[in-house]
């Protein structure tokens, strides 16, 4: 008899991570591979963050924060998302989390019980599923089309929502397609959950990464979302493991208590060293690094669009280009391989991110520098006129 729990039968699995590591092993046999698949910035934390980290080491600021983290950070949080992004947030209301992921698992099981069905859009970050299913949820994927930027909508709720469906789980901007949800569809689709009783679980991790006009959270439409942020993308701290999660008031007491036992607090020394993030010459930084993300993405665009990689819809948000790869093939999994293989350029296939689009489809990530991906597009293109 097996020892796991039958829950582990039904966690998803990652082409991306066996793409990793594929890499990883080409690399080291002396391939110069060039990775456009995993959606870490190729910046980092800037150094007045590293050296607040190193002065809070050596001041002793190691021990546990209270399981909802540092005040002062939670009330810069706050600030952060007043001045930027026009939400009025309690500082009570945020918890510091172990990134993203902690944030997304203690909503998971505040909100979801066994059984309950959460809708999702079709493609969606894979790994969202596992928070759901770990909470005994269900999750559905909704196949959301280019014409719906493929986000979820409004009648998409009014055509899905069944008897166990309890909420839904979006992203503005979205992993894999780099597209958000404008205020107005946002609104009808939240109207329709809420005569319906449900949640809203809103992941914003890239909402700092945006390429046209201003965002503003979806917080400014429902006070009562959940919304998941992170450290990572933004603000450039992918290993640091710091993210939030900003929560109805009468949600924190017990996404405290289980934040306790399931973690006690997020680390501390990369709370301390968060504080410095929003001082204003390291916004400045953040910028023009944001910049530089959109000049890659507008040098893509074309580029993508000139060797036969069509992108149906313009990502305005994150550092990611969805594309169509069906002039090519429909084995996104195959073509990936091949790719990866035989021109050294690593890429996630849409199998990764659900059903509807998988196989015609390839996501491009544009976290590695402007140089990289000149020589990343050379090499597809000529891949392309082999096939």
């Amino acid at each position: 008899m097996s020892r796991l729990a039958s829950r582990t039968e039904h966690v998803m699995q990652f082409y991306a991570v066996e793409l990793f590591k594929q890499a990883n092993a080409l690399n080291a046999q002396g391939r110069d591979v060039i990775s456009l698949g995993i959606g870490e910035p190729d910046f980092t934390a800037p150094p007045q963050v590293v050296e607040t980290l190193s002065r809070a080491a050596k001041a002793g600021l190691s021990g546990y924060t209270s399981p909802a983290g540092l005040a002062v950070l939670r009330e810069a949080l706050a600030l952060y998302y007043k001045e930027h992004f026009s939400a009025s947030v309690d500082p009570n209301r945020i918890v510091i989390t172990s990134g993203a992921s902690g944030a997304l698992l203690l909503a998971a099981m505040a909100l979801i019980n066994p059984g309950d069905e959460v809708l999702m859009p079709d493609p969606s970050y894979p790994a969202n599923q596992n928070f759901i299913l770990a909470a005994g949820g269900i999750p559905r994927l909704v196949p959301s089309s280019a014409q719906e930027r493929f986000q979820l909508s409004a009648e998409h709720v009014r055509q899905n929502w069944g008897p166990a469906t309890r909420g839904v789980l979006i992203a503005s901007p979205s992993n894999p397609t780099g597209t958000t949800i404008t205020l107005e569809e946002l609104r009808e689709l939240v109207a329709e959950v809420r005569q319906r009783d449900g949640f809203i679980i809103m992941d914003e991790i890239y909402l700092g990464l945006y390429y046209g006009d201003t965002p503003r959270s979806a917080l400014t439409v429902d006070d009562d979302i959940v919304i998941i942020n992170s450290f990572s993308k933004y603000f450039h701290m992918t290993g640091w493991r710091l993210g939030w999660l900003i929560a109805p008031a009468d949600m924190v007491p017990a996404i405290e208590k289980m934040a306790a036992s399931l973690a006690i607090c997020a680390p501390t020394l990369a709370q301390h060293a968060a504080l410095t993030c929003f001082e204003p010459d390291v916004m400045r930084i953040y910028e023009n690094r944001r910049l530089s993300f959109k000049q890659r993405r507008d040098y893509l665009l074309p580029e993508l669009e000139r060797i036969g990689l069509h992108v149906p819809v313009v990502p305005d948000g994150a550092f990611y280009i969805y594309t169509d790869i069906s002039r090519y093939n429909t084995n996104s999994s195959e073509f990936s391989h091949r790719l990866l293989h035989e021109a050294s350029v690593a890429a996630v296939p849409g199998h990764d991110f659900g059903v509807a689009h998988a196989g015609h489809t390839l996501r491009l990530s544009y976290a590695t520098g402007l140089d990289r991906l000149k020589e990343a597009i050379g090499r597809i293109e000529l891949f392309l006129n082999k096939l």
